[in-house]
Protein backbone atom coordinates (compact mmCIF):
# COMPACT_ATOMS: atom_id res chain seq x y z
CA UNK A 1 0.00 0.00 0.00
CA UNK A 2 3.05 2.01 -0.45
CA UNK A 3 2.94 5.08 -2.89
CA UNK A 4 5.30 7.48 -4.68
CA UNK A 5 3.12 10.09 -3.35
CA UNK A 6 1.46 9.12 0.19
CA UNK A 7 0.41 12.73 1.08
CA UNK A 8 -2.06 11.85 -1.84
CA UNK A 9 -3.35 8.72 -0.20
CA UNK A 10 -6.73 9.04 1.94
CA UNK A 11 -7.16 5.65 3.72
CA UNK A 12 -10.92 4.13 3.66
CA UNK A 13 -12.27 2.27 6.77
CA UNK A 14 -11.73 -1.06 4.79
CA UNK A 15 -8.11 0.13 3.70
CA UNK A 16 -7.28 1.14 7.03
CA UNK A 17 -8.63 -1.96 8.94
CA UNK A 18 -6.88 -4.19 6.06
CA UNK A 19 -3.42 -2.31 6.24
CA UNK A 20 -3.40 -2.62 10.13
CA UNK A 21 -4.10 -6.38 9.75
CA UNK A 22 -1.38 -6.65 7.36
CA UNK A 23 1.00 -5.15 10.14
CA UNK A 24 0.03 -7.75 12.06
CA UNK A 25 1.01 -10.43 9.55
CA UNK A 26 4.21 -9.06 9.07
CA UNK A 27 5.56 -8.49 13.04
CA UNK A 28 4.01 -11.90 13.51
CA UNK A 29 7.14 -12.88 10.85
CA UNK A 30 10.18 -12.06 13.46
CA UNK A 31 7.96 -12.03 17.13
CA UNK A 32 6.19 -15.05 17.46
CA UNK A 33 3.58 -16.70 20.11
CA UNK A 34 2.51 -13.22 21.19
CA UNK A 35 -0.70 -11.99 19.57
CA UNK A 36 -2.34 -10.58 21.75
CA UNK A 37 0.51 -8.40 22.83
CA UNK A 38 0.62 -7.66 18.91
CA UNK A 39 -2.73 -6.53 18.68
CA UNK A 40 -2.34 -4.11 21.69
CA UNK A 41 0.60 -2.58 20.21
CA UNK A 42 -1.27 -1.61 17.22
CA UNK A 43 -4.29 -0.53 19.21
CA UNK A 44 -1.68 1.59 20.72
CA UNK A 45 -0.80 2.95 17.35
CA UNK A 46 -4.06 3.30 15.63
CA UNK A 47 -5.46 5.18 19.23
CA UNK A 48 -2.06 7.80 18.96
CA UNK A 49 -0.91 6.76 22.38
CA UNK A 50 1.92 5.68 24.36
CA UNK A 51 2.80 2.11 25.78
CA UNK A 52 4.78 0.47 28.91
CA UNK A 53 5.80 -3.05 28.10
CA UNK A 54 6.22 -5.23 31.25
CA UNK A 55 8.11 -8.10 31.27
CA UNK A 56 11.60 -10.29 32.32
CA UNK A 57 14.50 -9.80 30.02
CA UNK A 58 14.75 -12.00 26.79
CA UNK A 59 11.03 -11.85 26.09
CA UNK A 60 11.71 -9.69 22.34
CA UNK A 61 10.47 -6.02 23.03
CA UNK A 62 12.93 -4.65 21.22
CA UNK A 63 12.27 -6.83 18.36
CA UNK A 64 8.87 -6.08 18.79
CA UNK A 65 9.36 -2.72 18.32
CA UNK A 66 12.32 -2.69 15.39
CA UNK A 67 9.61 -5.35 13.16
CA UNK A 68 6.94 -2.78 14.16
CA UNK A 69 9.09 0.42 12.74
CA UNK A 70 9.96 -1.49 9.65
CA UNK A 71 6.28 -2.40 8.55
CA UNK A 72 5.90 0.74 7.62
CA UNK A 73 9.33 2.22 7.21
CA UNK A 74 8.88 4.40 10.88
CA UNK A 75 12.54 6.04 12.15
CA UNK A 76 13.73 4.39 15.37
CA UNK A 77 15.49 5.12 18.71
CA UNK A 78 16.91 2.79 21.45
CA UNK A 79 17.83 4.37 24.86
CA UNK A 80 19.24 2.06 27.32
CA UNK A 81 18.13 3.93 30.67
CA UNK A 82 20.68 3.73 33.87
CA UNK A 83 20.59 5.19 36.77
CA UNK A 84 23.30 7.69 35.49
CA UNK A 85 20.98 8.61 32.29
CA UNK A 86 20.97 12.49 31.83
CA UNK A 87 17.75 14.37 31.10
CA UNK A 88 19.80 15.82 27.80
CA UNK A 89 20.54 12.29 26.37
CA UNK A 90 17.14 11.91 26.05
CA UNK A 91 16.18 14.89 24.45
CA UNK A 92 19.35 16.54 23.36
CA UNK A 93 20.69 19.60 24.60
CA UNK A 94 22.62 23.34 23.06
CA UNK A 95 26.34 23.02 22.40
CA UNK A 96 28.79 25.77 21.18
CA UNK A 97 30.29 25.04 18.12
CA UNK A 98 33.86 26.87 18.34
CA UNK A 99 34.52 26.73 14.78
CA UNK A 100 31.01 28.76 13.37
CA UNK A 101 31.33 30.60 16.87
CA UNK A 102 27.61 29.98 17.31
CA UNK A 103 25.27 27.67 19.83
CA UNK A 104 23.80 24.95 17.68
CA UNK A 105 20.91 22.57 18.90
CA UNK A 106 21.94 18.46 19.12
CA UNK A 107 18.75 16.50 19.00
CA UNK A 108 18.33 13.43 21.29
CA UNK A 109 17.37 10.16 20.44
CA UNK A 110 13.79 11.34 20.45
CA UNK A 111 13.22 13.25 17.78
CA UNK A 112 12.20 9.82 16.31
CA UNK A 113 8.69 7.96 14.81
CA UNK A 114 9.01 4.88 17.36
CA UNK A 115 10.84 5.69 20.82
CA UNK A 116 12.19 2.60 22.80
CA UNK A 117 12.56 3.55 25.82
CA UNK A 118 14.33 0.31 27.47
CA UNK A 119 14.49 -0.32 31.04
CA UNK A 120 13.07 2.99 31.83
CA UNK A 121 11.90 2.13 35.35
CA UNK A 122 16.33 2.01 36.09
CA UNK A 123 16.47 5.30 36.27
CA UNK A 124 15.50 7.86 38.21
CA UNK A 125 12.64 10.22 38.31
CA UNK A 126 14.39 13.13 36.89
CA UNK A 127 15.35 11.02 33.98
CA UNK A 128 12.35 9.37 33.53
CA UNK A 129 10.51 12.89 33.93
CA UNK A 130 12.64 14.12 29.98
CA UNK A 131 9.97 11.91 28.67
CA UNK A 132 6.45 13.61 30.02
CA UNK A 133 6.54 16.65 27.79
CA UNK A 134 7.13 14.72 24.59
CA UNK A 135 5.00 12.26 25.10
CA UNK A 136 1.84 14.94 26.10
CA UNK A 137 2.93 17.57 23.98
CA UNK A 138 4.72 15.51 20.78
CA UNK A 139 7.21 18.41 21.26
CA UNK A 140 10.46 18.87 22.86
CA UNK A 141 11.92 22.52 24.46
CA UNK A 142 15.45 22.89 24.55
CA UNK A 143 16.45 26.65 25.63
CA UNK A 144 12.91 27.92 25.60
CA UNK A 145 12.48 26.74 21.90
CA UNK A 146 9.73 23.88 21.31
CA UNK A 147 10.48 21.58 18.34
CA UNK A 148 7.75 19.09 17.11
CA UNK A 149 9.03 15.71 17.03
CA UNK A 150 7.80 13.05 13.72
CA UNK A 151 4.62 11.99 13.51
CA UNK A 152 3.27 9.55 14.20
CA UNK A 153 5.88 9.58 17.67
CA UNK A 154 5.07 6.89 20.34
CA UNK A 155 6.75 5.80 23.00
CA UNK A 156 7.29 2.48 24.00
CA UNK A 157 8.74 2.00 27.19
CA UNK A 158 9.98 -1.33 28.64
CA UNK A 159 9.70 -2.10 32.38
CA UNK A 160 11.30 -5.36 34.68
CA UNK A 161 9.15 -6.44 37.10
CA UNK A 162 9.80 -3.93 40.27
CA UNK A 163 10.71 -6.20 42.33
CA UNK A 164 13.90 -6.97 40.77
CA UNK A 165 17.34 -5.43 41.63
CA UNK A 166 18.13 -1.78 41.16
CA UNK A 167 14.74 -0.48 40.21
CA UNK A 168 12.82 2.23 40.59
CA UNK A 169 8.92 2.79 41.21
CA UNK A 170 7.40 5.20 37.85
CA UNK A 171 5.98 8.66 39.30
CA UNK A 172 2.07 8.23 39.20
CA UNK A 173 2.17 11.52 36.63
CA UNK A 174 4.00 9.58 34.13
CA UNK A 175 1.89 6.31 34.45
CA UNK A 176 -1.26 8.04 33.32
CA UNK A 177 0.49 9.53 30.19
CA UNK A 178 0.86 5.70 28.90
CA UNK A 179 -2.49 4.24 27.01
CA UNK A 180 -1.89 1.09 28.21
CA UNK A 181 0.40 -1.39 29.71
CA UNK A 182 1.24 -4.37 28.58
CA UNK A 183 2.55 -7.77 29.80
CA UNK A 184 4.80 -9.93 28.10
CA UNK A 185 4.53 -13.74 29.27
CA UNK A 186 6.72 -16.49 28.39
CA UNK A 187 5.67 -17.77 25.40
CA UNK A 188 3.91 -21.82 25.26
CA UNK A 189 6.49 -24.38 24.49
CA UNK A 190 5.54 -24.35 20.68
CA UNK A 191 6.10 -20.82 20.06
CA UNK A 192 9.52 -20.84 21.91
CA UNK A 193 10.44 -23.92 19.77
CA UNK A 194 9.28 -21.43 16.36
CA UNK A 195 10.51 -19.07 17.60
CA UNK A 196 13.98 -20.46 18.89
CA UNK A 197 14.15 -22.08 15.22
CA UNK A 198 13.87 -18.72 13.15
CA UNK A 199 16.32 -16.85 15.56
CA UNK A 200 19.13 -19.36 15.01
CA UNK A 201 18.44 -20.18 11.64
CA UNK A 202 21.58 -19.43 9.74
CA UNK A 203 21.84 -16.31 11.71
CA UNK A 204 25.68 -15.04 13.04
CA UNK A 205 25.84 -13.11 16.78
CA UNK A 206 22.89 -12.37 18.53
CA UNK A 207 21.92 -9.20 16.20
CA UNK A 208 17.80 -8.75 15.71
CA UNK A 209 16.90 -10.02 12.71
CA UNK A 210 13.91 -8.05 10.48
CA UNK A 211 14.64 -9.09 7.06
CA UNK A 212 11.37 -10.87 6.58
CA UNK A 213 9.41 -8.04 7.47
CA UNK A 214 8.16 -5.89 4.02
CA UNK A 215 7.27 -1.85 5.08
CA UNK A 216 3.51 -2.50 3.83
CA UNK A 217 3.22 1.37 5.04
CA UNK A 218 4.29 4.70 5.37
CA UNK A 219 4.29 7.29 8.18
CA UNK A 220 1.74 9.22 6.75
CA UNK A 221 -0.52 6.43 6.01
CA UNK A 222 -0.38 5.59 9.57
CA UNK A 223 -1.31 9.11 10.34
CA UNK A 224 -4.73 8.67 7.94
CA UNK A 225 -5.36 5.71 9.96
CA UNK A 226 -5.10 7.14 13.73
CA UNK A 227 -7.37 10.26 11.97
CA UNK A 228 -10.27 7.50 10.93
CA UNK A 229 -9.78 6.05 14.46
CA UNK A 230 -10.27 9.28 16.27
CA UNK A 231 -13.39 10.32 14.08
CA UNK A 232 -15.06 7.05 14.53
CA UNK A 233 -18.35 7.11 16.39
CA UNK A 234 -19.27 6.48 19.74
CA UNK A 235 -22.79 5.77 21.03
CA UNK A 236 -23.56 7.86 24.12
CA UNK A 237 -24.60 4.58 25.66
CA UNK A 238 -21.25 3.22 25.23
CA UNK A 239 -19.12 6.15 26.61
CA UNK A 240 -21.15 6.52 29.95
CA UNK A 241 -20.57 2.63 29.92
CA UNK A 242 -16.11 3.53 29.92
CA UNK A 243 -17.09 6.10 32.57
CA UNK A 244 -19.07 3.90 34.97
CA UNK A 245 -16.22 1.46 34.92
CA UNK A 246 -14.04 3.89 35.96
CA UNK A 247 -15.71 4.95 38.87
CA UNK A 248 -16.53 1.81 39.87
CA UNK A 249 -12.65 1.58 40.46
CA UNK A 250 -12.52 4.42 43.48
CA UNK A 251 -15.04 2.45 45.38
CA UNK A 252 -14.51 -1.27 44.82
CA UNK A 253 -13.01 -2.86 47.77
CA UNK A 254 -9.83 -3.92 47.56
CA UNK A 255 -8.94 -0.90 45.27
CA UNK A 256 -6.97 1.66 47.35
CA UNK A 257 -6.49 4.02 44.65
CA UNK A 258 -8.95 4.27 41.35
CA UNK A 259 -8.18 5.50 38.31
CA UNK A 260 -8.99 9.16 36.92
CA UNK A 261 -10.70 10.75 34.35
CA UNK A 262 -7.71 9.63 31.59
CA UNK A 263 -8.75 6.04 32.36
CA UNK A 264 -12.05 6.66 30.93
CA UNK A 265 -10.56 8.72 27.95
CA UNK A 266 -7.78 6.15 27.33
CA UNK A 267 -10.46 3.34 27.03
CA UNK A 268 -12.62 5.25 24.65
CA UNK A 269 -9.54 5.84 22.52
CA UNK A 270 -8.16 2.71 22.55
CA UNK A 271 -11.92 0.65 22.00
CA UNK A 272 -12.29 2.99 19.04
CA UNK A 273 -8.51 2.13 17.65
CA UNK A 274 -10.39 -1.75 18.01
CA UNK A 275 -13.08 -1.25 16.22
CA UNK A 276 -10.84 0.49 13.54
CA UNK A 277 -9.09 -2.81 13.05
CA UNK A 278 -11.98 -4.42 13.40
CA UNK A 279 -13.28 -2.61 10.44
CA UNK A 280 -16.66 -1.42 11.81
CA UNK A 281 -17.18 2.29 11.91
CA UNK A 282 -19.16 2.69 15.53
CA UNK A 283 -17.68 1.26 18.86
CA UNK A 284 -19.35 -1.50 20.77
CA UNK A 285 -19.45 -2.40 24.61
CA UNK A 286 -17.30 -5.51 23.90
CA UNK A 287 -14.39 -3.08 22.19
CA UNK A 288 -14.58 -1.19 26.05
CA UNK A 289 -14.19 -5.30 27.43
CA UNK A 290 -11.34 -5.40 25.02
CA UNK A 291 -9.21 -2.67 26.35
CA UNK A 292 -10.01 -2.74 29.85
CA UNK A 293 -7.52 -4.60 31.49
CA UNK A 294 -4.19 -3.24 29.39
CA UNK A 295 -5.91 0.67 29.70
CA UNK A 296 -6.44 0.67 33.47
CA UNK A 297 -4.03 -1.81 35.10
CA UNK A 298 -1.37 0.79 35.62
CA UNK A 299 -4.15 3.47 36.64
CA UNK A 300 -4.72 1.47 39.85
CA UNK A 301 -3.14 0.66 43.77
CA UNK A 302 -4.66 -2.45 45.28
CA UNK A 303 -5.21 -2.41 49.01
CA UNK A 304 -2.31 -4.26 50.84
CA UNK A 305 -4.37 -6.82 52.02
CA UNK A 306 -4.92 -8.12 48.70
CA UNK A 307 -1.23 -7.63 47.43
CA UNK A 308 -0.37 -10.10 50.70
CA UNK A 309 -3.09 -12.40 49.74
CA UNK A 310 -1.63 -12.67 46.05
CA UNK A 311 -4.22 -11.31 43.67
CA UNK A 312 -3.21 -9.56 41.01
CA UNK A 313 -4.81 -6.06 39.23
CA UNK A 314 -6.22 -8.10 36.63
CA UNK A 315 -8.08 -10.33 38.89
CA UNK A 316 -9.75 -7.60 40.67
CA UNK A 317 -10.32 -5.54 37.39
CA UNK A 318 -11.73 -8.84 35.68
CA UNK A 319 -13.96 -9.02 38.79
CA UNK A 320 -15.13 -5.33 38.49
CA UNK A 321 -15.58 -5.70 34.81
CA UNK A 322 -18.17 -8.55 35.11
CA UNK A 323 -20.33 -6.53 37.90
CA UNK A 324 -20.68 -3.29 35.35
CA UNK A 325 -23.74 -3.94 33.58
CA UNK A 326 -22.76 -2.97 29.55
CA UNK A 327 -25.55 -1.58 27.48
CA UNK A 328 -27.36 -3.40 25.43
CA UNK A 329 -26.68 -3.48 21.57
Amino acid sequence: MTDSNPTANKLSLEQAAQAMQGLRKEIQKAFIGQDTVIEQVIIALIAAGHVLIEGVPGLGKTLLVRALAESFGGRFSRIQFTPDLMPGDVTGHIIYDMKNERFTIRRGPIFTHLLLADEINRAPAKTQSALLEVMQEQQVTLEGKAMPVPQPFMTLATQNPIEQEGTYPLPEAQLDRFLLKILIDYPDEQNEQDMIHAVTRAQVGDQLNVSAIRQILTPELVRDAQKLAAGLQVDRAVNDYAVRIVRATRDWQGISVGAGPRGAIALVRAARAAALLAGRDFVTPDDIKTVALPALRHRLLLAPELELEGHTTDQVLSSLLNSVEAPRQ
